[in-house]
């Protein structure tokens, strides 16, 4: 279990004041990403995932990670196949109910080949709000009477005013946060359009951050809807411009989830197991050399239909 840390957030030690140009390549990004690091993934389950940064850090040869998010979804499978990743910390792993359990996870968590680390949903996300805050712990009332709170080692105490039971969750600080928005200036400041899920708490959290960006724009075009920015510019390390930087996961109100594409994936797993992920891997990482080259690989006509059929689904 990640250890708690002092009860100081990582972004009390940041300048505030830092104007910096940060933008930077992609393959340049990732080199804030180490062997061993911590690694938290923005987004939940296939939408706003940054999927061109893992791609990117699976191309550069990273081991020994450990991937924590609120929902993670079939990227847990290429980091355990690639041998990237040896731990993982999440509520679920998999791509949704239609294409059933994810059986090159259960493989290796069932085999001993890789840890698992199962916290509820909220759990995990106020672990995230901790460290953001800079304390060491939240209270909280899940995980009172599950097993959860046995095997992840929550502690548990009597509230000091009111004398009712709680479970405490330990603050949880990635080494590096990954998160991918729709819009950022060259500084940092980026905001979200749709659901910001965890990636305020887990930009706070980490103590680096890499953003990639569906468009880098000018700081004037962000001040005039302030109020939507949802990560502040001192709390980012590194900002790259990548569209389409989730496909084939989904971006709210850009482009809808590719998922002829998980049909594929999932089709390859069930045929060849563990060959069948390292195929995959061929095709999209490998043999491509770039999340540009994928694109291509795509190609345009998918990419615009997955715009079109996104926009149908945006109130205008």
């Amino acid at each position: 279990m990640s250890s708690p840390v002092p009860a100081l957030a990582e972004h009390d030690r940041r300048d505030r004041f830092d104007r910096r140009d940060k933008r930077m390549r992609l393959d340049e990004a990732v080199q804030l990403v180490r062997d061993g690091h911590d690694v938290a993934i923005g987004g939940c389950l296939y939408s706003r995932t940054p999927w061109a940064t893992l791609l990117e850090i699976l191309r550069a040869g990273r081991t020994g990670l450990t991937l924590s998010r609120s929902l993670m979804c079939f990227e847990a499978e290429l980091f355990l196949a690639r041998g990237a990743a040896s731990k993982l910390v999440t509520s679920w792993v998999g791509i949704g109910l239609n294409w059933g359990i994810p059986k090159l996870f259960r493989e290796y968590i069932e085999q001993g080949r890789a840890e698992y680390e199962e916290w509820s949903h909220l759990s995990l996300g106020l672990r995230y709000e901790a460290a953001a805050m800079g304390v060491p712990f939240l209270p909280t009332r899940s995980l009172l009477g599950s097993e959860l709170a046995r095997t992840t080692g929550a502690k548990e105490m009597d509230c000091p005013f009111t004398g009712e039971r709680l479970c405490l969750v330990p603050a949880y600080v990635p080494d590096v946060a990954l998160i991918h928005v729709h819009r950022a200036d060259e500084r940092g400041n980026a905001q979200i359009d749709g659901p910001p899920y965890m990636d305020r708490e887990l930009a706070a959290a980490a103590k680096t951050v890499i953003l990639t960006a569906e468009q880098i724009v000018p700081t004037e075009a962000l001040v005039a809807s302030a109020d939507r920015t949802a990560v502040p510019h001192f709390l980012v390390d590194a900002v790259v411009e990548v569209p389409f930087g989730s496909f084939p996961h989904e971006c709210y109100g850009l482009y809808e989830a590719w998922f002829d594409h998980f049909d594929q994936y999932v089709a390859l797993v069930d045929e060849h197991g563990a060959k069948g992920v390292e195929e995959y891997l061929r095709r999209t990482v490998d043999e491509p050399g770039s999340f540009e080259a994928f694109l291509e690989q795509v190609g345009v006509g998918v990419l615009l239909e997955q715009r079109r059929r996104a926009q149908e689904l945006v109130p205008r």
